[in-house]
């Protein structure tokens, strides 16, 4: 059983709804700043607001698991839960004022190497929120690990299916998808899928 579960079900339920909240919260943020950007910017890239709202609800999603699944037990321990959300929702934020930024800057600079640099804007945030997910894991007790391993798992491996798949339909003329935005909603979909595995899975094994 996992050492978040020793505690009162009084208590993991107000630390479930803190983190839900966490959550919510910047599922919220993001889908305002997508909304505004669709308002504000009537010449934005297509995969910008894709992004956006794909994030938006990707958190929002995790926020109403949180909320509602029946299972009182948390999945971590309150002080690691708290450093995994310090580490965390920073980068996001960042990593969405970086998209912001290196779509604003890439319309006003031209040399090719400056261009480089500012479309790699977003990726140290990336960097940052991916060692929080690890860190999370690796201190997370042995049935946590295993669940959040196979969820990792079974998202890689669907995601790179879905992919292959895609690329044998593109090369047959069946689809047309600029590779750009493929490449780009690679690792969303690697997110969104993993949240779902780790959802069937956590029921699975409690």
């Amino acid at each position: 059983m996992p050492l978040s579960c020793l505690s009162s079900n009084v208590d993991s339920q107000e630390r479930m709804n803190s983190t839900a909240r966490y959550y919510g919260l910047a599922g919220t943020l993001l889908l305002m700043v997508a909304l505004a950007t669709q308002q504000m910017l009537p010449g934005r890239p297509d995969f910008l607001l894709g992004l956006l709202y794909g994030l938006a609800a990707g958190l929002l999603l995790v926020a109403a698991v949180k909320l509602f699944r029946p299972d009182p037990c948390d999945d971590v321990t309150p002080a690691l839960r708290r450093r995994y959300l310090r580490e965390f929702m920073p980068a996001i934020v960042g990593y969405v004022v970086a998209v912001f930024l290196s779509v604003w800057l890439l319309k006003r600079v031209d040399a090719q190497a400056l261009r480089a640099l500012i479309a790699l804007l977003p990726v140290p945030a990336i960097a940052l929120a991916m060692r929080a997910i690890v860190r999370r894991i690796r201190d997370a007790d042995e049935l946590q690990r295993r669940i959040e391993l196979e969820a990792v798992s079974i998202a890689a491996g669907f995601v790179s299916l879905a992919y292959l798949a895609a690329g044998f339909l593109q090369r047959a003329g069946v689809i047309d998808v600029p590779s750009s935005a493929a490449m780009i909603w690679v690792f969303p979909l690697v997110c969104f899928t993993f949240g779902l595995s780790k959802v069937v899975l956590s029921r699975r094994y409690r």
